[in-house]
């Protein structure tokens, strides 16, 4: 041994050699020794690399690759990392798709590479990569994929070769450490006095750390191949020598380095994909950030609940072959691509560069184009208005006017251009809904900033990844929200909407109140300073995150011209305008208020729980404005029928007034919105239908609602048989009644016809339960819920791969979103929704969707509520109904067997188990979506001899 930097052991020279056999998931044919001349050596020195490369496998299936694929491990890991993309690239060859060669490389000093005897800072390994490529006389296009220490290499040698350079992928990895950040803390332990030496050569500690950050955590197989090239200290010395390299003080030798690749990445134009694991805690989203503002360009895709060893959390191979189709394309042009050796190809592949997910800016004139206003163009129309804008009814009911609104927001829309808020910087709203939330949300808009709005009813844990996948500038908060973020450290600088005491606003990080801001932004104003220009609608203006029913919650971007899209789908659907009052059960449709010209305001209810807004609420509510249009969960729908009791003749009078009365978010049946519109008799009622990425998108009114229920009634007559010579109704055969699936898809909830700017289609689903049907308004058909509108939204935040799945290719230049949801047209054009794609069951005799079979065992007098769900493998898939009884259970159990057979009677298809629950789970937001994956996991553990517990 001897003595590298930081006192660091560093092993003597040995040779290459290959991995042992029988490491899961490594095929010994790709693997391959070469012996490479260091650049820049006294004398040619050579060492010898391990690399793993498919090219012999390639040249065996007689196929010519594309491009290669260089890819470069981190630290303490070796090529062992990319034996899922070897694998996949050459399954994919296989079966006709474009073929790829990948290489994987073993670090000199790391794997099974060579140990060199030296200390081999950034430079040195940047170099060393471009001998290895020269010697394997490597030619383009290459696309560069690295993971950790190896994605700062990677991108050291794209830089170096932008004449090969088709491409780049990244795991988590980073580029830049910014001066006065600390390094994360795993690596201040590492590089700790006394300890880097002892963690990282000495003992596998920091190996073994490493290995622990996966999730679900690896095998014991899986583990035994990490560690087959690190059993010794002596071949351990490369981890520790990585360690050693981080480039903590300016003076570190490294550090010119890492900052020349830093601002040569800026250059480079090539497509780039990164792949995300966001529960890293070495490299955290904050190093995600600093990469995309290097590269624009980049398409980014996180991948929720992966850590930094993304490579075995998730299917980054599938990912990154998707991403190379689409961002690649070959054409036959002169020039040849790199084979394993005996083969060569006389094609070349053409790259374009896709461009960023948020469009580019067009000018104020674009607004007329649009056929829409901005958001705030009702602030400037009525700005000397003294009538009510909006109302808060928390602590006490408070009218807030046209005048004083516009000016609040502008006040503090200039404010925050004095505290150095950008266009383009996100602002996340942790503000109930209220007066200082609506002035807080336009002065953002106004002034180009992105409001980030994940609202409290995703839950703490929902709140925090949504919070943290945003990644905020600013934070702006009620005191809950900012204890919240302090002690979950959320990102963002902290703006408090109300004052603290000192030591206090310290402690949480508040650096300005809207007091404060207020107060700046008028002092701006009267000194004569304009407002930045207005964005263009094609400009970013919202994050808003759906509700996490169906996995975690997903941040979806609008442009302005798409939010002002929605509040003309109000207006041309409801009428929703100058004069109306709006009442608004669930927030985001109260803040659209300002943009409609409307007076609104929010009920007094706990918005992380609809189920506590009462009838006398609402009326009073209706009274604070004269409301002509109420919106409510379907959640809060049930208590407010239930509380209407307490009902005043007062209450009853302003109910009275309503014009149209609307409720969605989730399936509501007839006599639930007959009882509620009861309470407003000379109110429409609606049930909208639509989620998050598109607001409105469809339309149904109670009488719609029973015209179709009528319609199907028909359809369904019993038929009648002569006896005696008359003709009667046969007697019902409940045994034998039909099953809810292709050929008879009359089941679901009718949500109605689209509205007046959407188009619904519809994708058939094949026998696995896929859409891949053409876009249909064929009826009876069912498959997936296809629409296109200009309210839809633009993109998923920094889910590149969810992004792609949404779409559907349709009329060239038109915008099509797969809804997730699944369902039909019938014959009058009305959407009947059957449940969500995810919940599909797929039995050895078909597919069957779930609401069918929901609606017709709720119809027994002892079931309260039901969800139909799937155990066991697609295409064999049991089905299994799980009640809620009345009186509700206290505990989970099997349902009697005079239950469970009426049961089956209802469903007519085989049920495999009934089973009974105290509580369906839902989701928080709307407290009514039941969450069908979960239970299906949760009687797959029932049924296999799991416990009975809650599910």
């Amino acid at each position: 041994m001897r003595v590298g930097p930081r006192r660091l052991p560093v092993a003597i020279s040995d040779p290459a050699a290959l991995p042992p056999a029988g490491l899961p998931g490594l095929n010994p044919v790709w693997s391959r020794l070469t012996e490479v001349t260091e650049s820049g050596s006294a004398g040619g020195v050579t060492h010898g690399w391990h690399l793993l490369d498919n090219g012999p496998e390639l040249d065996a299936l007689g196929v010519i690759p594309v491009g290669t694929i260089l890819c470069v491990h981190g630290n303490p890991t070796w090529s062992y990392l990319w034996r899922g993309l070897l694998a996949s690239a050459t399954e994919a060859a296989a079966s006709g798709a474009p073929a790829w060669r990948v290489i994987a490389v073993d670090q000199l000093d790391m794997g099974f590479s060579a140990r060199t005897g030296r200390f081999r800072p950034l430079a040195r390994r940047v170099q060393d990569l471009g001998d290895l490529t020269d010697a394997l006389e490597l030619t383009g296009p290459v696309i560069t994929f690295g993971h950790d220490w190896g994605g700062v290499v990677s991108l050291g040698w794209a830089v170096d070769h932008p004449e090969l350079l088709a491409g780049v992928m990244l795991l988590n990895t980073a580029v830049h450490q910014p001066a006065g950040d600390p390094i994360p803390a795993p690596l201040r332990l590492a590089l700790g006095r006394g300890i880097l030496g002892p963690a990282t050569v000495a003992t596998p500690a920091f190996l073994a750390t490493t290995l622990a950050l996966a999730h679900p955590p690896l095998s014991a197989a899986v583990k035994r191949g990490y560690r087959a090239p690190y059993r010794t200290s002596a071949r351990r010395g490369g981890i520790g020598g990585f360690v050693a390299d981080i480039p903590v003080a300016p003076e570190h030798e490294s550090r010119a380095e890492l900052d020349r690749i830093a601002e040569g990445v800026r250059l480079l134009a090539s497509p780039t994909l990164l792949l995300w694991g966001p529960r890293d805690p070495i490299f955290s989203d904050r190093y995600l950030d600093d990469l995309v503002e290097r590269m624009p360009h980049a398409r980014v895709h996180r991948f929720e609940g992966a850590g930094h060893l993304l490579a075995e959390d998730a299917d980054y191979a599938a990912a990154a072959l998707l991403w190379l189709g689409d961002a690649v394309v070959s054409a036959p042009l002169e020039g040849s691509v790199s084979g394993s050796g005996s083969a060569s190809a006389s094609v070349s592949v053409s790259v374009s560069v896709e461009p960023s997910e948020t469009p580019v800016s067009g000018g104020l004139a674009a607004w007329a184009a649009a056929g829409t206003h901005p958001l705030w163009h009702y602030l400037n129309e009525l700005q000397a208005s003294d009538d009510t804008a909006l109302v808060d009814m928390q602590p006490a009911p408070r009218a807030v006017s046209w005048r004083l609104l516009s000016l609040r927001v502008r006040q503090i829309a200039a404010g925050l251009v004095h505290i150095g808020v950008k266009p383009g910087d996100r602002v996340s709203l942790l503000v109930p809904p209220s007066a200082d939330l609506t002035a807080v949300l336009y002065a953002c808009v106004r002034i180009g900033a992105v409001v980030v709005v994940a609202d409290a009813g995703l839950g703490l844990a929902g709140l925090t990844r949504a919070v943290r996948g945003a990644r905020p500038d600013f934070v702006v908060g009620a005191a809950p929200g900012l204890l919240a973020a302090r002690a979950l450290g959320w990102p963002g600088r902290k703006i408090s909407v109300a004052g603290f005491p000192g030591p206090m606003a310290r402690l949480i990080g508040v650096e300005h109140t809207l007091a404060e801001l207020i107060s700046l932004g008028q002092a701006r104003l009267s000194a004569g300073d304009a407002l930045p220009a207005e964005p263009a609608p094609s400009d970013a203006a919202a994050v808003l995150f759906t509700s996490g029913s169906t996995g975690p919650a997903k941040g979806v971007v609008y442009t302005h011209g798409q939010l002002s899209a929605v509040s003309r789908a109000l207006f041309l659907q409801y009428g929703v305008g100058v004069g109306t009052g709006l009442v608004a059960g669930f927030a985001p449709f109260a803040l659209l208020g300002p943009a409609l010209g409307a007076r609104s305001v929010t009920p007094d209810m706990d918005v992380t729980a609809p189920k506590t807004l009462t009838a006398s609420a609402v009326a009073s509510a209706v009274a604070a404005i004269d409301a002509t249009v109420v919106f409510l969960s379907p959640a809060a729908l049930v208590n407010v029928v239930a509380t209407a009791a307490a009902l005043t003749p007062a209450d009853h009078a302003a109910l009275a007034g309503v014009q149209h009365f609307l409720s969605a978010g989730a399936p509501i049946s007839e006599s639930l919105l007959a009882q509620a519109a009861a309470l407003m008799p000379e109110a429409t009622a609606h049930t909208p239908y639509g989620m998050t990425e598109g607001l409105l998108m469809a339309d149904i009114t109670l009488d719609g609602i029973r015209a179709a229920a009528a319609s199907v009634a028909q359809s369904e007559a019993v038929p009648a048989v002569a006896r005696d010579g008359e003709s009667v109704p046969a007697p019902p055969n409940t045994a034998n009644l039909p099953a809810l699936d292709t050929a008879n898809p009359a089941g679901g909830v009718c949500v109605g016809g689209s509205t007046a700017t959407t188009r619904i289609r519809i994708s058939a689903l094949d026998a696995s339960g896929a859409s891949v049907g053409d876009l249909s308004e064929e009826p009876d058909v069912t498959g997936e819920i296809v629409v296109s509108a200009p309210h839809v939204k633009d993109h998923y935040d920094r889910l590149w791969l969810t992004e792609r799945g949404s779409r559907r290719g349709g009329i060239p230049g038109e915008r099509w979103h797969r809804t997730g949801d699944v369902g039909h047209l019938d014959s009058a054009g009305r959407l009947w929704v059957e449940g969500r794609m995810p919940h599909v069951i797929v039995t050895a005799d078909g597919v069957v969707t779930p609401v069918g079979p929901e609606q017709r065992i709720e119809t027994l007098l002892d079931v309260s509520r039901a969800a139909f769900v799937g155990v066991g493998p697609l295409g064999t898939q049991q089905q299994v109904a799980v009640l809620e009884t009345v009186p509700p259970a206290r505990r989970a159990h099997r349902a009697p067997e005079a239950l469970a057979a009426a049961v089956r009677s209802m469903v007519g298809t085989p049920v495999a188990a009934v089973l009974v629950v105290p509580g369906l789970p839902t989701d928080i937001r709307h407290n009514s979506k039941i969450d069908r994956s979960r239970l299906s996991r949760w009687a797959t553990g029932i049924l296999s001899g799991g416990r009975w517990v809650k599910p």
